[in-house]
């Protein structure tokens, strides 16, 4: 069987096509479910595939397929470009500072909802002001956001000074930065961080260009930045009812070699191997990359008042706290969320606009 067919058109043009995907792709009513347009032929049903005819006019190309089967394909189809966009992010710039959102408005109307979410995605970051003060608030925000993701501890997390707290968030210590919930083996990748009442002196909130960091870093050292990505290291979060463990590389890219997640977290991170000999090359390489993270133009640092949201992209975007410098009254709710559905909530919402 060949790999490919060629086709060529009556106006002289031609192309190469893959054979198997030229079969699996047929849009016939025999191979396609027209309700739904999901395939219900599979390639698998077939002992071999082979073409045993085909021809190709000004309309498109028709194809006769060695088990007997006819299919029919418009020339716009074969030369369309099928890989889906997605919205790109880009690094801060030297100027860049959070976009700030009305709470209300962002669930009310469409057009400014699209603004905010795509400015989401782009930048990693959201702030939506003037929300109520009241517990639960963050659940509203799944009109917009999509489901909450939630964790093994709490729906919604209370944060506030508590000397029975289970993780330093419940100190007055500051907060490096980091990404919640790198004992997961999927982290959620969207967090919401709802500021109900802000009376502490300091405790100034910290956000940080994670991929922007690893950006630079991959570029100023490719061999630490390789390190990072293949030795796995070991993260634990726990409390008497619960247990999250995970043993994963901190850098996570997907099959383009593009950045998927940074998974940071100083305070979860566990005791690796001494004898294993990755780890003096991962501690090497961990060391660099943090002494450019906390020294990176790539960090923001603002008061997150009383009645304010801060969104961020968690496989993206690291935060933390100043420390917090008396015990004035301060509590945060924060809740999970998942970016695929924040791309979806924006695509439902394009569509519906147009």
């Amino acid at each position: 069987m060949p790999a490919n067919v060629r086709v060529n058109w009556p106006d002289g043009g031609s192309m190469m096509l893959p054979t198997l995907w030229l079969r699996d792709v047929c849009p016939c009513p025999d191979c396609r479910i027209e309700q739904t347009q999901e395939k219900r032929f599979h390639l698998a049903a077939l002992e071999s595939v082979s073409v045993a005819s085909l021809c190709a006019d000004a309309e498109g190309l028709k194809v006769t397929w060695s088990e007997g089967h006819n299919s029919v394909y418009p020339r716009s189809f074969l030369e369309a470009n099928h890989v889906r966009d997605q919205p790109k992010w880009r690094p801060w710039s030297d100027d860049y500072s959070p976009g700030y959102f009305d709470f209300t408005t962002f669930l009310s109307d469409r057009v400014y909802a699209i603004r905010a979410i795509e400015e989401f995605l782009e930048a990693g970051v959201l702030v939506l002001t003037n929300s109520p003060t009241e517990e639960l608030t963050l659940e509203r925000l799944a009109a917009r956001l999509g489901p909450i993701r939630e964790v093994l501890f709490d729906r919604i997390h209370n944060v506030k000074v508590d000397p029975k707290g289970y993780n330093v968030a419940h100190t007055s210590l500051p907060l490096p930065p980091h990404n919640d919930f790198a004992s997961y083996s999927w982290p959620p990748s969207v967090q919401a961080l709802h500021m109900l009442a802000n009376e502490a002196t300091g405790g100034r909130s910290t956000i940080y260009d994670g991929w922007a960091v690893l950006q630079a870093f991959r570029q100023e050292d490719p061999a630490a930045f390789d390190v990072l990505c293949r030795v796995a290291v070991p993260f634990r979060e726990f409390d008497d009812g619960n247990e999250t463990f995970a043993c994963e590389p901190i850098i996570r890219l997907n099959p383009n070699g593009e950045m998927g997640i940074f998974r940071y977290s100083n305070q979860l991170m566990q005791v690796m191997d001494p004898l294993n000999p990755d780890t003096a090359a991962f501690y090497d390489a961990y060391y660099k990359l943090s002494r450019r993270l906390i020294t990176s133009p790539f960090n923001r640092r603002f008061r997150l008042h009383g009645g304010e949201i801060l969104v961020v992209a968690s496989h993206r975007i690291l935060h933390g706290r100043e420390a917090i410098e008396d015990a004035g009254f301060r509590h945060l709710q924060d809740a999970y969320f998942e970016h695929d559905n924040v791309r979806n909530m924006l695509t439902v919402l394009e569509r519906t606009h147009d």
